[in-house]
């Protein structure tokens, strides 16, 4: 069920429906829009009584969510959801474009410092790096763990980027959530439901990538996990499922963009990098991203991608990823977006125009 307030209600209109639905012993999730509030109703097995909710003061009528997801559909909430970051203007889902950017996995200071350095000047809000590496083979490379979310903090305040890394389990959740921005849930957890719960108690911001054969329904409900335990602040991420396909990692489904953009006010960006698992494809796969609507990307850069410790054969140079920024600014203004330039490149422009 939905209560969708009348434009006008106010705040104490707003709690004072949300306190009768939790005295009814459920959940009440308010979620502000541009010209009202909805106020959907989770933790019920059949059908709400909806006779004393549509009488209270504010209300403007109460209707049945007939999709089993119910916080991240537009019924909800039909403004598309901008994340918003504390001390920081970067967005996830408004007019900008979100472009994360870093190596696979943080394997020295030395080494995520070059790479966070570039990406910054080159346009990046967001440096992602993994301190912990789920792998196939136990014997591969796993993560520096706590030194290497030490590490991106440095790089926090050094560069001014926003950190985004994966959280692998409870105890590495705990850890990610002091010191990241961004919690990633990972392809292969999309389906770890109690993680999923434990990232919703977390009050970072989600970015929840698509699993590997996950449909468009399992995605969104995987984001219902995370929402109904009252963190609103998701960000979905197509990063490829795989098919019968040899040519490619991974299958990137680029047409998941605009099917999750009509059912969801979720932002959603796109990881052509592990959706195509080839240096070579990651460049024009991000440009057909941007032209879809992606809401931003997620590019693996490494200073040297040959010597990388994990995925080297995805990972672009950062000479490639200034081009591919290039690129993308100008298709982002062909669709009335934009990728904002940093302040300390704005800077030098200004200062070789003068």
């Amino acid at each position: 069920m939905l209560v969708v307030m009348r434009a006008q209600a106010t705040d104490e209109q707003v709690r004072a429906v949300c306190q009768k639905i939790e005295a009814l012993g459920y959940r009440a999730h308010a979620m502000p829009g541009a010209q009202r509030t909805a106020i959907g109703i989770t933790g019920n097995s059949g059908e709400v009584e909806a006779g004393s909710l549509e009488e209270m003061p504010g209300v403007h009528e109460v209707i049945r969510v007939s999709k089993p997801y119910k916080l991240v559909s537009r019924d909800t909430k039909p403004d598309t959801t901008i994340i918003r970051f504390p001390n920081s203007a970067v967005t996830v889902g408004g007019q900008d474009l979100a472009i994360i950017a870093g190596p696979c996995g943080i394997e020295s200071r030395d080494q995520a410092f070059n790479t966070a350095e570039r990406v910054a000047t080159a346009g990046a809000q967001f440096f992602r790096g993994g301190a912990y590496k789920p792998r196939t083979s136990p014997y591969s490379f796993q993560g520096l763990g706590e030194e290497g979310l030490k590490i991106m903090a440095e790089i926090r305040d050094q560069f001014g980027l926003l950190i985004v890394t994966e959280a692998v389990d409870y105890e590495s959740l705990d850890l990610v959530d002091q010191y990241a921005d961004v919690i990633q849930i990972g392809a292969r957890n999309m389906q770890n439901f109690s993680l999923l719960k434990r990232a919703g108690r977390a009050r970072k911001a989600v970015l929840l990538k698509r699993g590997l054969s996950a449909t468009l329904e399992e995605f969104l409900m995987a984001a219902e996990y995370i929402m109904s335990e009252g963190n609103y602040n998701v960000i979905l991420c197509e990063r490829g499922v795989r098919t019968f396909a040899d040519h490619t990692r991974n299958t990137l489904d680029l047409s998941i963009v605009p099917a999750v953009q009509r059912l969801s006010h979720l932002p959603i960006i796109v990881d052509p990098s592990h959706g195509t698992g080839k240096r070579n494809k990651v460049t024009p796969l991000s440009r057909a991203a941007i032209a879809v609507g992606a809401d931003g990307l997620m590019v693996e850069v490494h200073h040297d991608p040959d010597a990388a410790l994990s995925d080297g054969m995805q990972s672009l140079f950062p000479d490639q990823f200034d081009a591919l920024m290039t690129q993308v600014r100008l298709i982002a203004a062909v669709l009335d977006r934009d990728i904002p330039v940093p302040t300390k490149r704005r800077a030098e422009l200004a200062s070789s125009a003068g």
